[in-house]
Formats: structure tokens, C-alpha cells, sequence
């Protein structure tokens, strides 16, 4: 796997207990008062999904509601309303194939009830070709006013500035950061950076100008945090050790980083927290993509050796770590898979989608009821050369 920046001195694989500083671990909101219902039973919650799978089928198959894409899947094979009453159900479906994304019109994809509203257009791929594209209206936010509860206002001050180093343009990414700090009472700095022409230079072994590229997009940020007040930082792995190798980042102001990004190795996140941060700046892994939405990391504990699970927005997206040769089944805890997505909002239904990426099924972890995903990285990724760019 080809990155940039400095090899992590002393990242040898972690062994033993570890600790992480309480101070740059994630941590309910200061002063908050507590609405939240008692934590879910994976009985309750599976009881929970049930229900709102049977609500989002109906919606996207009934010619009142749903978009003609799936109505005219309907009429084709059969009709989802009269033969899925729980999740497990959905194994009827075959998985979903993303070549629709690329291939349709966006149009096929609007429900009856959101017709003649505008909608924003994401994309994802498109390093070469066609990218495929989802469309939404209100989806990000709803995922990102989630995530804003999960943020501890000693890492991201409301009102503070934020900086974003990460893939704008397109990408849902740009508006869902941005809309994060508006719901925190934060205003957002941003970086251009196209991932696609870092993939292609890297697959075409242009190194040189890959590095170039990098150090443009992280003097600008340098530059933002030599001149601006920024308390809160969003960006991926690589670009944030290209960063810390210029800047002090608590020095700088930075209080908060956020880090999407799907490979995240245990040495790497002890080097993160302990090296880059400094054990005193809050970090916040994440798992996210166009598709999906965002899966956010539970606290890091000794036991973890910094080995990162992330839980997914269930119910509105589930995920599922299956046996690679046999999708329709779950690997046991503790193995790695193949990672399963299926997205249930009114905004879009996909149902089964394999993901290009690979995980270890882990258990339910307060405050989730539900399975996470753990150290996630490509599909693959032992067995081959995967080019990840800034990611």
C-alpha cells in the first residue's frame, strides 16, 4: 500500500496492555443533560430495525412513495412488501450492484414524494470513468446532527473554527463536515484536494509529482493554522502525519481531530494518538463513505491495543461482516470478512451491497447493540497491492 510522509518510528506492532490518555479519548458532550433512553438490548434493537426495514420497503415499493427504479424493479421480479418482514429476509434480495449508480440516469433514483425537489448529486470513484453517484436532500445531515452528540465540546469548542483537509468537489464529505460544524456553531475552513488524480498518479508510478501534490494541499492547511484560530480538524491518516510533520498541532490551536479513512492500522493509531497528538488532543476515527453515511468508533480501552471498531447509523445502515466465498453468512467474531452494506433511508434503499473493503466482526459494544466492524482496510489487502491515495 503506497502513502506519503515519514515511516511511523517506533510502530511496530503493539503488544500488551496499553493505555490511552483519558483526555484524547471521545466523551459525551460536558454538561449535557441526558434525554437519551435506557441503552438498547441487541433483542430490542434487532426488534427495532425489523420495524423500520418494513416502514423504508413499504415506502420505496409502494407507487405513492417510492422511485421508479425499484418500482420497476417490482414489476420485474416480485414484490418486497409481501415477503420481507425482517432483516433477515432481505436475503431474498440478490446483492445490489453499484453499477446502477454509474450506468442510470439520477432521476430513476427520486422517491414520488421528493419529485420536483432539487437534490444534491455525490459521487464516489470516478478515478477513471464514470463515478457512481447517489443522490439525497436531507440524509447528511441527519447523519452528521447524530455524530455532533458523540463530540466532546473540549475537543471541538461550539463556535470554535474548524479546518477540513480532506476530498471535496463532489463528495457528499464537503457538505456533511461543514454542516457538522453549523450544527456545533462552528464555521469551516476548507482545502481543495482531488483524491482521483492521486490515485492516477500513484497508478501510474508518478511519485514525484504525487508528493508535490501532497505538500501543496498541507502547506495551505499550514497556512490556515498559521493565521486563523482553528480549534477542530478534519482530514484522513496520511495527510494528518504530513501535517503533524510541519506543524505542532496543539500549539496550532488544533483541540479535536476528526479522521475518516478506511485503513487504519493498531501501530498507526498509537502513533496518531500518542506521537501526533500528544495523548492530549481528542481523536476521532471514523467509517464512512458515500453510500453509507458515517460509523462511528467507540472509545479506545487498554484491551484494545488500539485496534479501532466502528458502529454503523443502525437502522437507517446496517453492516454485516460476511464469509467472502459465502455471503449469505457471517464470519465468527474475531475473523476478518468481507464487509456487507445495506442503507435503509427514504432517501435511498440498497440492500446488500458488498463493500471493497474487509473487516473483523466484532460484538456489540455499549452504547451500540448491534455488531461492529473492525480494522478495517481493502478487500484484499494481504493478497495484493491496493492504491488508497490520500486515504
Amino acid at each position: 500500500m503506497l502513502g506519503f510522509g515519514r515511516k511511523n518510528p517506533g510502530a511496530a506492532a503493539v503488544g500488551g496492555a496499553v493505555s490511552v490518555p483519558a483526555s484524547a479519548q471521545p466523551q459525551p458532550p460536558k454538561n449535557a443533560v441526558s434525554t437519551a433512553n435506557p441503552p438498547l438490548t441487541p433483542a430490542a434493537a434487532n426488534e427495532q430495525l425489523d420495524a423500520h426495514l418494513r416502514e423504508i420497503i413499504e415506502w420505496h415499493f409502494n407507487p405513492a412513495t417510492g422511485c421508479s427504479f425499484w418500482l420497476d424493479w417490482a414489476r420485474k421480479n416480485w414484490d418486497p412488501r409481501k415477503e420481507i418482514t425482517c432483516f433477515e429476509d432481505l436475503l431474498k434480495f440478490s446483492h445490489f450492484q453499484d453499477e446502477s449508480l454509474r450506468d442510470m440516469q439520477p432521476e430513476v433514483w427520486v422517491p414520488a414524494e421528493f419529485k420536483g425537489k432539487p437534490f444534491n448529486i455525490f459521487e464516489t470513484g470516478g478515478t477513471t470513468g464514470m463515478p457512481k453517484q447517489r443522490i439525497g436532500w436531507n440524509d447528511y445531515k441527519v447523519d452528521y446532527s447524530e455524530f455532533s452528540d458523540k463530540i466532546n465540546d473540549d475537543h471541538f469548542p461550539r463556535g470554535g473554527s474548524w479546518l477540513m483537509m480532506g476530498p471535496t468537489g463532489p463528495r457528499r464529505l464537503r457538505l456533511a463536515i461543514e454542516h457538522l460544524a453549523n450544527v456545533r456553531g462552528s464555521s469551516c475552513y476548507f482545502i481543495d484536494l482531488d483524491p482521483r488524480f492521486v490515485k492516477k498518479l500513484l497508478s501510474n508510478k508518478q511519485y514525484d509529482v504525487a508528493k508535490q501534490y501532497m505538500a501543496h494541499v498541507v502547506d495551505q492547511a499550514a497556512t490556515i493554522l498559521k493565521h486563523r484560530k482553528v480549534s477542530g480538524l478534519f482530514t484522513t491518516p496520511k495527510l494528518l502525519e504530513a501535517l503533524g510533520e510541519q506543524v505542532n498541532l496543539w500549539e496550532a490551536g488544533i483541540r479535536g481531530v476528526f479522521c475518516g479513512g478506511t485503513s487504519m492500522k493498531p501501530q498507526e493509531v498509537r502513533f496518531i494518538v500518542e506521537e501526533l497528538l500528544e495523548g492530549r488532543i481528542g481523536f476521532y476515527p471514523t467509517y464512512g463513505n458515500t453510500l453509507m453515511g458515517l460509523a462511528a468508533s467507540v472509545p479506545l480501552q487498554p484491551e484494545d491495543n488500539f485496534s479501532v471498531t466502528y458502529y454503523s447509523p443502525q437502522p437507517r445502515a446496517v453492516l454485516r461482516v460476511v464469509k467472502p466465498n459465502a455471503t449469505d453468512e457471517v464470519i465468527n467474531y474475531g475473523e476478518f470478512g468481507r464487509v456487507e452494506l445495506t442503507t435503509l433511508t427514504r432517501e435511498f434503499f440498497m440492500p446488500r451491497f458488498l463493500e471493497r473493503d474487509e473487516a473483523i466482526r466484532r460484538a456489540p459494544r455499549p452504547p451500540y447493540a448491534w455488531d461492529g466492524v473492525g480494522d478495517v482496510r481493502p478487500f484484499g489487502a494481504m493478497e495484493k497491492t491496493i492504491v488508497e491515495g490520500v486515504y
